[in-house]
């Protein structure tokens, strides 16, 4: 009987047990004050993005710490935001700036990659609604090694030229 009343009583446990079952080996994403995320060795800080039109593009910018010995790579990124995301960077033309897709962004162990304006950056083709300045946008990002995790991207002004801008 009192066997019985164990099982019983632990029954309401197995889904969490099975989850953490799941997730073992998988480093789960920890949110900080200041809008950083940490996803194992990976820290993600000051994520922003800028305010923008509905059926227009935008652009992510963030930088991603790694404190761990192996290096990492950013290898693509999703927004409900956004029809698709793309990796960017700029490059030089002449006299002319280029933006151009790039395969994944390194993040070096320890070491960091920045994305900012002017530089390596979250392309979001085709919203699907208007980013509004003091809002917050979600956007996962997927890495070779650490795996996925979501980030809010704050939004500023349209002409921000920095977080926190």
């Amino acid at each position: 009987m009192i066997h019985r009343r164990i099982l019983l009583g632990a029954l309401p446990l197995l889904p969490v047990a099975a989850q953490a079952h799941h997730h073992q080996g998988h480093a789960q994403p920890v949110q900080h004050q200041h809008g950083a995320t940490s996803l194992g060795p990976l820290r993600i800080e000051a994520p922003w993005t800028r305010a923008a039109l509905e059926g227009r593009q935008g652009a992510g910018f963030m930088t991603i710490r790694n404190t761990g010995a192996a290096a990492d790579r950013l290898v693509s990124a999703t927004s409900p935001v956004a029809g698709r995301v793309e990796l960017h960077t700029h490059i030089r033309d002449g006299d002319v700036m280029r933006m151009r897709p790039v395969q994944d962004i390194p993040v070096p162990a320890g070491g960091s990659a920045t994305l900012a304006p002017g530089g390596l950056h979250l392309m979001f083709m085709g919203l699907n609604r208007a980013l509004v300045a003091g809002e917050t946008i979600p956007v996962t990002l997927r890495f070779a090694e650490a795996g996925e995790v979501t980030v809010q991207l704050r939004v500023q002004a349209a002409g921000a030229r920095g977080h926190g801008h």
